[in-house]
């Protein structure tokens, strides 16, 4: 199992564009991996947009995702690089 800790660095926190970012680039092994998303206030399976959202992540905050499957390393660095990306909308 993939697991890695890292700091929310988008100065809006994960909000609605992050969010399907990450969504979307997880979407395509959802079927064969299993992805949990670790927060201050509680965890959710990545599934969709709105699991993601009602997380509220926060600059500055830590996540920790294990990622379970075929290609768990793969996707967790993609992932986790995601998750501590400052995107460039707001």
């Amino acid at each position: 199992m993939f697991q890695k800790t890292v700091e929310i660095q988008n100065r809006a926190g994960i909000h609605c564009r992050p969010s399907s970012v990450i969504v979307l680039a997880a979407g395509p092994y959802l079927s064969d991996h299993e992805i949990t998303v670790i927060g201050p206030r509680g965890s959710v399976k990545l599934a969709s947009i709105l699991d993601l959202l009602t997380m509220g992540l926060q600059k500055g905050e830590s996540v920790t995702l294990e990622v379970a499957g075929p290609k768990e390393n793969e996707i967790g660095t993609k992932l986790a690089d995601l998750f501590a990306t400052e995107f460039d909308f707001v």
